[in-house]
This record gives C-alpha cells, sequence and structure tokens, in this order.
C-alpha cells in the first residue's frame, strides 16, 4: 500500500501529468465548443438533413454553387495579397532602414486597421468615397452633378482597396523585424568583395528574408481567403466569397446542408494555409540566427532615398488616415440640400447623430438603441476576457512543461485561428439549438465565440511571457517557504502582468469588433455593437447611415486607445528588460 502511494506520488509530481492537468480544462472547452460543431457540420453534410430531405449526393449536388465562390475567392485573395505585398515589402524596407519624423506613431497606426472591426472599416470607406462621400459630394458641388461621378461600392475594387488597407501591417511587421535583424557585415563583406548594390541584394538579403515574405503572404492570403464582412458590405451580392454564400444559404435560403459542404470546404483550404504558414514561420526561426549587428535606421542621405521615401510614407498615411479621419468627420457633419436651383449641399458641424443613438424615433417594438448594443458588446467583452485569460494561462502553464501532449494539443488549440468565425456560428446553431443554450435568457454562445477567436493569441502573447521567466527566482522563493501559490502571486503574477495586460486588451478589441459569428448568433434583444452599425448603415435614411457612422467612430476609438496603450505597455516590457 505504500509503494504504490509513493508511486501514486512520483508520478504525480511528473511534467506529463501536470502538463495533462493543466491541458483540461482547455482540452475539454475546444473539444465542446469547437470541434463538437466541426463534427456536426461533417455530419450534416455527409448524410443530410432530415428536416429539408437533402441527401449527399454528389449527382444531385450544385456543383456550380460551389465552384463560383470558391474560384472567386481565390482570385480576390491572391488579388488583394499581391497588392499588399506592393505597398507592405517598400514599406518595410522604408521602417528597417531609415529614420523620419512621425514614425513611431505611423507604426502605430498601420497597426490599427488590423484590430478594426470590418463594419468600421466598411462605414470609413464609404464615408469616403461612398454615394454620400466627401470625394463624391465635393466633386459634385464642384461640376454641378447630379449624381456621384464615383461608383466604388458594389465593387471588385473596393474589396482589393479594404484588403490592403487591413493586412498591409502584415507585411511591415513580419517582414521589417526579419529584415531588421539581418547581419548588416554579411552585406558590407560583399561590398568589400565587389558586389554592386543589386547583387548584394539579390545573393544575400533577399535569401535571408524569404521565409519572412512568405510567411507574410501566406497569413495575408488566410485573412483574404477568410473575410467576411468586407465582401459582404463594399462587394455587394454579386461577389460572394466561400464565406459570403455560406451566411446566404444558412440564414437568407435556410440550406444548411449546402452551407455546411462550403464550410467544411473552406476550412481544409483554411488549414492548409495555416499548415503551411506554420511550416513557413518554422523555417524563418531555423534561418534567422541571432545577428552580430543588425541593421541601424538612418536619415536619408541622397536625393532619391528622400524622394522613395517620401511617396511611400505619403501612401501609407493616406490609405490608412483618409478613411477613418473621413469617418470621424462625417459622424459630426450634418449634409442637408438647399433649395437653391443648382442643388447645393449646406454643411454644419452637429451632434445629432450621437444622440439620436438612444431615441426611437419609428416607435418600433423591437428597437434596441444602439446604446444597449454598445452595453451588450461590453459585457461580452468583459467574459470573453475572464474566459481567455483562464484558458490562456492554463495553456501557457501546460507548455511549460516539454511532454509529448503538447505537440498534439497545441495544434489542435492553432485551429480556431484558420476556422471561420462564420463557420463557426454555423456550427454553434446547429449543435447548440436545444437546452440549456437555446433557452438562455442570456445568449452566452456569443462570448464563447468570441473566446474562440480571440484565445489563439492570447495563447501566443502569455506564453513567450511565462517561458522568459527565470526558474532560480521560483526557486529561491520555494527556499524560503513561500507555497506554490504564493510563488505564484509573488514571482510569476508582477513579471506576467504586461502581457497579461496586452492580452487583456487583445480580447477586449477582438470581441467588441467581431462580426462574423455574431451575424449568426445574435438575438433581436441582445445586438452586438458591429451588428448594430451593420443594420443601421443597410437601412436607408441620412439618420440612419449618420448613426451607423456615429457607433462606428466610437467603436475605432476604443480600438484605437486599445492599440495605443498595446504599444506603450510592450515598449515599458522590452525597457524593463
Amino acid at each position: 500500500m505504500n509503494a504504490s502511494h509513493r508511486s501514486l506520488r512520483r508520478w504525480t509530481r511528473r511534467p506529463a501529468f501536470r502538463g495533462l492537468l493543466f491541458w483540461l480544462v482547455p482540452a475539454l472547452f475546444l473539444g465542446y465548443f469547437f470541434y463538437q460543431p466541426l463534427l456536426a457540420l461533417f455530419n450534416l453534410a455527409l448524410k443530410g438533413s432530415a428536416l429539408s430531405g437533402w441527401e449527399f449526393d454528389m449527382s444531385a449536388l450544385n456543383l456550380t454553387r460551389i465552384w463560383r465562390p470558391l474560384s472567386f475567392t481565390i482570385r480576390q485573395a491572391a488579388l488583394s495579397t499581391l497588392l499588399t505585398l506592393i505597398l507592405g515589402l517598400p514599406g518595410a524596407w522604408a521602417f528597417t532602414h531609415f529614420t523620419f519624423p512621425g514614425k513611431k506613431f505611423l507604426k502605430t497606426l498601420t497597426t490599427l486597421p488590423f484590430i478594426l472591426p470590418t463594419v468600421v472599416v466598411a462605414a470609413g470607406f464609404n464615408a469616403l468615397l461612398g454615394p454620400r462621400g466627401w470625394i463624391n459630394l465635393g466633386l459634385m458641388s464642384l461640376f454641378n452633378l447630379a449624381t456621384p461621378p464615383i461608383q466604388f461600392l458594389n465593387t471588385f475594387g473596393a474589396i482589393l482597396v479594404a484588403h490592403v488597407f487591413y493586412n498591409t501591417t502584415i507585411i511591415l511587421r513580419v517582414v521589417s523585424n526579419a529584415w531588421s535583424q539581418q547581419n548588416i557585415r554579411l552585406q558590407h563583406a560583399s561590398q568589400v568583395l565587389g558586389a554592386s548594390p543589386w547583387h548584394t541584394f539579390k545573393e544575400i538579403t533577399l535569401p535571408q528574408l524569404k521565409p519572412a515574405i512568405f510567411s507574410g503572404t501566406l497569413l495575408v492570403f488566410l485573412f483574404n481567403f477568410s473575410s467576411f464582412g468586407v465582401v459582404l458590405m463594399l462587394g455587394g451580392p454579386q461577389y460572394a466569397t466561400l464565406e459570403v454564400e455560406i451566411y446566404v444559404q444558412a440564414l437568407h435560403l435556410l440550406n444548411l446542408p449546402m452551407a455546411s459542404v462550403l464550410s467544411i470546404l473552406q476550412l481544409l483550404c483554411t488549414l492548409l494555409i495555416t499548415l503551411g504558414h506554420n511550416r513557413a514561420s518554422g523555417l524563418g526561426d531555423l534561418v534567422a540566427a541571432p545577428p552580430a549587428r543588425g541593421i541601424t535606421p538612418r536619415k536619408p542621405t541622397r536625393v532619391i532615398e528622400r524622394v522613395v521615401l517620401i511617396l511611400i510614407i505619403t501612401t501609407l498615411f493616406v490609405l490608412l488616415v483618409a478613411p477613418l479621419s473621413s469617418l470621424a468627420l462625417r459622424s459630426i457633419v450634418k449634409l442637408e440640400p438647399t433649395r437653391g436651383e443648382r442643388g447645393e449641399i449646406e454643411r454644419g458641424l452637429t451632434l445629432q447623430f450621437y444622440r439620436e443613438l438612444a431615441v426611437n424615433r419609428r416607435g418600433d417594438l423591437f428597437f434596441v438603441p444602439p446604446i444597449t448594443a454598445a452595453r451588450n458588446s461590453f459585457l461580452f467583452a468583459l467574459i470573453t476576457i475572464g474566459l481567455t485569460l483562464t484558458l490562456g494561462l492554463l495553456v501557457a502553464y501546460a507548455q511549460r512543461y516539454r511532454t509529448p501532449l503538447n505537440k498534439i494539443l497545441d495544434p489542435l488549440l492553432m485551429l480556431p485561428l484558420g476556422a471561420s468565425a462564420i463557420t463557426l456560428g454555423l456550427g454553434f446553431i446547429i449543435v447548440f439549438n436545444r437546452p440549456p443554450f437555446s433557452t438562455l435568457r442570456f445568449p452566452l454562445l456569443i462570448p464563447i465565440a468570441h473566446t474562440l477567436v480571440a484565445l489563439p493569441f492570447i495563447v501566443r502573447t502569455l506564453s513567450p511571457a511565462l517561458r522568459n521567466i527565470s526558474t532560480s527566482l521560483r526557486n529561491a522563493a520555494r527556499v524560503l517557504g513561500a507555497s506554490p501559490l504564493r510563488v505564484w502571486r509573488e514571482v510569476d503574477l508582477p513579471l506576467m502582468t504586461p502581457s497579461i495586460l496586452v492580452s487583456t486588451i487583445f480580447a477586449l478589441t477582438i470581441s467588441l469588433g467581431e462580426f462574423g459569428a455574431s451575424t449568426f448568433l445574435v438575438r433581436p434583444d441582445y445586438p452586438t455593437l458591429p451588428v448594430a452599425i451593420y443594420r443601421y448603415i443597410s437601412q436607408p435614411g441620412a439618420l440612419n447611415y449618420g448613426q451607423a457612422l456615429a457607433m462606428s467612430t466610437i467603436l475605432m476609438l476604443v480600438c484605437a486607445a486599445g492599440i495605443f496603450t498595446i504599444e506603450r505597455l510592450q515598449k515599458s516590457e522590452k525597457d524593463g528588460n
């Protein structure tokens, strides 16, 4: 008895057991709320639906409905990625090699689009280039035109421009980080041996950059491939990607089996892209050895450098600032046509759109004030923060132990990053349409879906911070008699506080801006802020349009405050180290 008891105690002290203990709750959460809906989608696609009488029959399956959105998804993602590289690679070169006024601010500004909700981006481009946007209104007033001369919305170009706006920061961050860490002495040696600048770039710089470029390209392609809100709001019904087609088939046509087939196809494609990105990222870790001396930014000295730098900075600044500033300005400017013969437009500053957010002008019985939608979003975000921090810390501690279990569970944890939010929402509808979730007065599935979307980002933030804590600090605390709980409270927690705060802001901004899964899961009495913005911007009338812009501006300011806080916390953490 004593021998078995000692054997059990030795086994419980092994890293494998402790790692399993930390993995238990996150694995159960993922299995129940992520993999169960995915299996339900596979089951529905293969066996059909008893309610609809649909069965999986290749002869009856309309392949056109599958091939058309799939081919368009690949085409728009590839072209958007190419345009992003055309803008992002010169930008990465500029950030790596040169210093210029406002560089830190511009670098932080380039990160903002990546965390902005799609509805805010769509509203921004609408305020700039839409029928009632600044450019069209200016041209109509200048040339006395009756109709807007620029047709930007519901075009293929609108999708491409919005994707470039969104994803340029990925190329800037990934490539510039790899570029700045290159050993400058290799380039100097090449030049001493007589190589031209172009030959040095081709033979020395580019081979070291290829893993980072390939990794960033796959990541941009993944986000373009799984884009939903941008295509839905800026592209129009004639441009249907897999995401949009899933949305139409499930919510408009109530064809859940076809939506399931499309969801599985979309999931398989994103899984392949994610695996390729992970492989490229691992290759980059092998190639990029710690440099003896990295590239130090300098002031541009030659005329050609100054001209190119000015062009790059101006392009980035206009692309990033113009839609966002147009959105904020349009939300406080009231435009009314005068009764003159020329049909001129009278402009004036007003806060009417913000005041109207709490007013039900039409007396709609089902009216939910946008302020209530904002309250719902913040409530869902608080629950998301609690869930993601709890699960993220458990996974981070589990990954401290080098066990075979981590190699199996870590990729399974990252799969939600490649999965579509639309696919997730559809799976939730199929699985959780029965008690207890279908009878809850509070829609708990929304923050759960937001947690699945945010968790991979949180784990990637917390795990490195935990690994960087020296084991000697914990050992010293134990030698002094501290209990495991006190060691965590006095050693781990203070050192991890900056990363925990960054994770909190990440979870907050991701939850506030999540749109794809929320469109499936929201109830009429519990809308989120992005869903409310989409409803208002889809309805006719200047008042509805103005209220959508006001809500979008509020959401944009919250996200901007979040990203600037993240940058400050990360900077203070680096300075502290």
